[in-house]
């Protein structure tokens, strides 16, 4: 029985991803966008501007919100010179401005106060607040055989009381407001807050839909803001391992 296992794994290989920073999206992927105003035309890009679904693309300046945006990438399309979804899915930050890419200027990426205290190990209660499953089946993703995510001693757990942090997908609905906070009230200080996607960092294409509550975060401030509609496990991976100081 060991010997047939053993062989099964020989003639299987190494399945999971051994470095994900050497990891190469396909072009297919839209990443962090990448903008330039070299030869903008104002008028036509303000008729992109209007038909943008969450008001993540801006004019003046050129600008796009990561945390809006739905990446559906139709103002690429429309603008080529201007505009590019590059696959590079180093996108998270720490702080909600700096999802905000501005023309001939990256990001600012995943900057802020390292929390060492979670370097060792991080447990996580992840909540769908509404989501539409596509966030939570990529987080699901992070730590199949892949990507792997328990190998750097980071897991989600069922009891919010023996978790460091909440991971929150979807943008809130008014169902989902107070057992949200309930979960986040059980996890012991000090406690992260992680939220993952468009939904859930804006509302997205539901902000301002009466069936939203998103007075959460008028009490909470998020430790780490994980783009993408959905995001992708590397981005949600990437994100935590800079946020608990495993990379720079």
């Amino acid at each position: 029985m060991l010997f047939s296992k053993l062989k099964i794994l020989k003639d299987h290989g190494s399945q999971y991803i051994k470095d994900l920073d050497a990891v190469v999206l396909p072009e297919t992927f839209r990443g962090k966008p990448m903008l330039t105003s070299a030869g903008l035309e104002i008028r036509e890009l303000d008729e992109t501007v209007a038909l943008c679904p969450t008001g993540a693309l801006s004019g003046k300046p050129l600008s796009i919100d990561m945390g809006r945006c739905i990446f559906c990438g139709e103002c690429a399309m429309r603008h080529p010179q201007n505009i590019r979804f590059t696959s590079d899915f180093r996108m998270a930050a720490g702080r909600r401005e700096e999802l905000v890419v501005t023309a001939d200027q990256e990001a600012a990426g995943a900057g802020w106060n390292v929390k060492k205290l979670f370097s060792g190990s991080l447990k996580l209660r992840q909540v769908s607040a509404g989501g539409d499953n596509s966030c939570e089946m990529e987080l699901n993703a992070s730590g199949n055989v892949n990507f792997d995510l328990s190998r750097y001693g980071i897991e989600f757990m069922a009891s919010p009381r023996h978790c460091d942090g909440i991971v929150i997908t979807g943008p809130i609905t008014s169902n989902m407001a107070r057992e949200t906070e309930a979960v986040f009230a059980a996890i012991p200080q000090p406690r992260l807050i992680i939220v993952v996607g468009t939904d859930a960092i804006s509302g997205g294409l539901f902000a301002g839909s009466p069936a939203v509550d998103r007075s959460f975060f008028e009490r909470h401030t998020p430790d780490l803001y994980v783009p993408g509609n959905p995001a992708h496990p590397l981005t949600f991976i990437d994100g935590v391992l800079r946020l608990t100081g495993r990379k720079g």
